[in-house]
């Protein structure tokens, strides 16, 4: 087998965020050009600011380079290893929730190119697992049907899944179809909350009577919990480490407040 067959073999599940991948790299560029000015001597590297006649400010634009440099490259390279290694272990974690049978019915709302769905198509034998999207590229590097299809064939789920171009805010399903919903760092993308909130009450719709659904999303958990509540599921319960996601949000300055809840329709 050559190298290049080898990887065609292997699946392939994009790189999350690639506009914000792309713009860290851009400003950790600058801040490592500004950083090589000051170590070089092309300029002093101190910017005097005087906001009122009685207080100066100085700014040593070297040390600021380094630190901006570090930052945004850090950031770039953890999103790139998160999308590429971190969240296939995070997959089988979020999975491990589920008590499988092998006969369910599952459903991956914005399954992008498949990872959940894959995982979840991986526990069944007689079940069936439909993922839908609408394949948005500023989310997922590569995001379309064809790749999800591929990575599909790759694992060996081709007779397991089913892939389907639908809206979140109007799933095209009949009430109660599903045992097992999974929607991950999907439904924020929904900026209007009357949005999201439908999309939940969808979810609960289509959701069988004692079936679950695991959202897991980077913010807007508590909006999701209160929205399942109101739409038959009550028995709700967080499933992500609350220490874990406080440092997330800590070091992220707030921009990410992440949490995982499951949701059980009420029989």
């Amino acid at each position: 087998m050559t190298p290049e067959s080898s990887h065609k073999n292997k699946p392939d599940y994009g790189i999350d965020a690639p506009n914000v991948v792309r713009n860290l790299i851009i400003c950790g560029s600058v801040g490592f050009f500004l950083w090589l000015s000051v170590i070089f001597n092309l300029w002093p590297g101190i910017i005097v600011i005087r906001p009122v006649a009685s207080i100066e400010l100085i700014f040593p634009m070297g040390i600021t380079g380094f630190v901006v440099t570090l930052g945004f490259y850090s950031t770039a390279i953890w999103m790139v290893w998160s999308s590429k290694i971190g969240k296939i272990n995070e997959r089988e974690k979020l999975l491990q929730n589920f008590s499988w049978k092998g006969n369910e019915m599952v459903l991956d709302i914005g399954c992008g190119r498949g990872l959940m769905l894959i995982g979840a198509a991986k526990r069944l034998s007689t079940g069936k697992a439909i993922g839908i999207d609408i394949w948005q590229s500023e989310d997922l590097s590569g995001n379309k049907m064809e790749a999800t299809l591929e990575n599909c064939r790759i694992e060996n789920v081709e007779d397991r899944t089913e892939i389907k171009t639908a809206d979140m805010r109007q799933l095209p399903f009949a009430d109660d179809t599903f045992d097992i919903i999974l929607s991950c760092s999907a439904i924020h993308n929904l900026y209007n909350a009357n949005d999201r909130k439908k999309a939940i009450s969808e979810i609960a719709r289509v959701l069988k009577p004692g079936g679950q659904a695991l959202i897991d999303d980077i913010r807007f958990h508590n909006e999701y919990a209160s929205n399942f509540t109101a739409n038959g599921c009550k028995d709700i319960k967080r499933v992500s480490s609350p220490v874990e996601d406080f440092l997330t949000s800590l070091i992220t300055f707030g921009s990410l407040r992440p949490g995982t809840i499951m949701a059980k329709k009420e029989v």
